[in-house]
């Protein structure tokens, strides 16, 4: 799909971010490269209005209607959010709120901004309840493999086995009453990547609430959407996202249609490499140390945009059968689950929890 041309609206974006109007037709953009992609909707005479900034290592980009008056301003805001939320959660700059922990809560407790300790409450969750399939310890594996640098390579299995040793949610303490945080074993260290994202689109979600937009579409890296509101472009209200074949960008598997909720989708196909026959990914399980395999892609949906970032990372690890188990034990969660087939060119698609009206196989 063409992405419109980039212009600067310098009276209120002041060079930090581009807006764009889609006049043609009434689109939800995602970037072509990722396991997300756009879907035409049908209401041209709605038009839309696209506000985007680089943070967190990508694109994150606001859709709104053209009418809200109000929303290139209280975009602004939003932005300058995430980009305050990028300096608190990074691992990849000198300093940040996450850096200073992993430098200190091994021999003390340390106290952490609300949000962040909240933030922190929602890991520890799901690392009990995914049974440490998703796990923000996970850092000195990542480090291990070389993902975190981009240059994924084989370790030695004592070299994992090492880092599997500072790995796991038991390792940390949290203090509610004092909002603090401690490691209990020395080398512990946490990182934001599966969940990051999400969590930056919901607390601009939040902030925009609070300035009177209702209706709008968050992406944040093509792999994280957050869905708000009506799409007035749409007889249905919903924002629909289509779903990319892993293999075949071009190809949709699926679309769906969002309301009031977030979207994540975990694929190995940004990052890995082939080692005897083997395509091994950067989403590694934390509970063996060695990159998941079995899933292409594993596609969230959920009421926070935190925890269909967090549990899509979560369900590319645990496999068919334990996402089955959990989308039946937590109603308000569906997930689509894309494996390799029985021949080489096919794939099958697995859906959980999924309602008629929130999805559209395609093919």
């Amino acid at each position: 799909m063409a992405v419109p041309d980039e212009h600067s609206r310098r009276d209120f974006l002041q060079g930090k971010a581009a807006a764009h109007t889609l006049v043609d037709k009434a689109r939800a953009w995602v970037d072509a490269k990722s396991e997300l992609l756009s879907v035409e909707l049908d209401a041209p005479s709605v038009l839309h209005v696209r506000i985007c900034r680089q943070a967190m290592a990508c694109q994150f980009a606001l859709q709104f209607h053209e009418a809200d008056r109000e929303a290139p301003a209280a975009a602004m805001v939003a932005l300058d959010l995430i980009e305050q939320l990028e300096s608190q959660l990074t691992v990849y700059r000198d300093l940040s709120d996450v850096i200073e922990i992993n430098r200190t809560a091994s021999t003390q407790a340390v106290k952490v901004e609300s949000g962040l300790f909240r933030l922190l409450e929602l890991a520890t969750r799901l690392n009990r309840e995914t049974e440490r399939a998703f796990d923000i310890t996970s850092h000195p594996l990542s480090q291990v493999w070389g993902f975190l640098r981009r240059a994924g390579q084989l370790p030695h299995q004592a070299d994992i086995d090492e880092a599997l040793l500072k790995v796991g949610g038991e390792k940390v303490q949290l203090d509610p009453h004092k909002q603090t945080i401690q490691y209990l074993q020395d080398g512990v260290q946490i990182n934001f990547n599966a969940i990051g994202k999400g969590y930056a689109l919901d607390r601009a979600a939040e902030q925009l609430d609070s300035q009177g937009l209702r209706d709008y579409l968050w992406h944040a890296g093509g792999s994280s959407v957050l869905a708000r509101g009506a799409n007035r472009a749409d007889d249905r209200g919903a924002w629909t996202v289509g779903l990319c074949h892993p293999d075949e960008p071009g190809q949709h598997i699926a679309e769906f249609h969002l309301r009031n909720q977030g979207l994540a989708t975990a694929g190995g196909a940004s990052q890995f490499f082939q080692h005897e026959g083997r395509r091994l990914s950067h989403v590694i399980d934390p509970r063996t140390g060695w990159p998941a395999e079995g899933v292409l892609s594993a596609t969230v949906l959920a009421p926070s945009a935190a925890e269909a970032d967090a549990l899509a990372t979560a369900f590319f690890v645990m496999g068919s059968a334990a996402v089955a188990d959990y989308c039946d034990l937590h109603p308000k969660i569906g997930a689509v689950l894309v494996c390799p087939g029985e021949q080489s060119s096919r794939i099958s698609v697995h859906a959980f929890g999924l309602t008629g009206d929130s999805w559209t196989p395609v093919g």
